[in-house]
């Protein structure tokens, strides 16, 4: 018969697993950990939605340190403005969509957002985004600080017209409200409509909002 910390017929009796933080791997802490966060807080928005998401449960999801979450991202606005960015890649495509100057960037930027929005990998955080953003201001604000920060405010440096901010709005309007039908409220025709119908449709529209004097 062993004591506590006493050995068996076989070495030291195993002590229990204590509670706690987990332990600082590589895996926790390496240069893959910050994209495991990212890639746990968008399932987590996805499938929680933004009031019912924690930090501590990304951070379970990630197999991390909840400590780490914060460490690369502040507070749970940064980690889901951080979300957002991740799905749509700003600095990735803005750049290309903006290239080819005034000629067909309502085309372009029609293209680029149906496209993100048909791409599952991408969709269902953005569904939890809009969702999110409908019920919970902290959401809303987020989600407008990255439009117009990110996107729009890119967008109207590149227009040689009046209020190009405000122009930009509305065509950013005009590409969410479009989301919100289709794949929010999934209403008919518009909902089983093709991608390319819609983007042939809307790109006229967009070209006069961002172009036209």
């Amino acid at each position: 018969m062993t004591t506590d910390g006493g050995s068996g017929p076989h070495g030291p009796a195993e002590r229990p697993k204590r509670r706690g933080r987990p332990a600082r791997t590589a895996e926790a802490t390496g240069p893959g950990a910050r994209e495991r966060i990212l890639e746990a807080a968008r399932t987590e928005f996805a499938e929680r939605g933004y009031d019912k998401t924690s930090i501590r449960g990304i951070a379970k999801r990630a197999a991390v340190d909840a400590a780490l979450v914060h460490h690369y991202f502040g507070t749970k606005d940064e980690v889901f403005a951080a979300a957002i960015e991740v799905s749509f890649e700003p600095a990735l495509v803005i750049p290309a969509v903006l290239a080819g100057g005034t000629d067909g960037l309502g085309e372009r930027l029609a293209r680029y957002f149906i496209g993100v929005w048909e791409n599952p990998a991408t969709r269902a955080p953005l569904l939890a985004i809009m969702r999110s953003a409908l019920t919970h201001e902290a959401a809303a604000k987020v989600l407008r600080g990255f439009v117009l920060r990110r996107l729009l405010e890119r967008v109207a440096e590149t227009l040689d017209v009046p209020d190009p901010t405000f122009r930009a709005e509305l065509a950013a309007s005009h590409m969410i409200g479009i989301a919100m039908l289709r794949y929010v409220i999934k209403a008919e025709p518009l909902a089983s409509a093709e991608p390319e119908k819609i983007v042939a449709m809307v790109a006229p529209t967009l070209q006069r909002y961002l172009t036209q004097a």
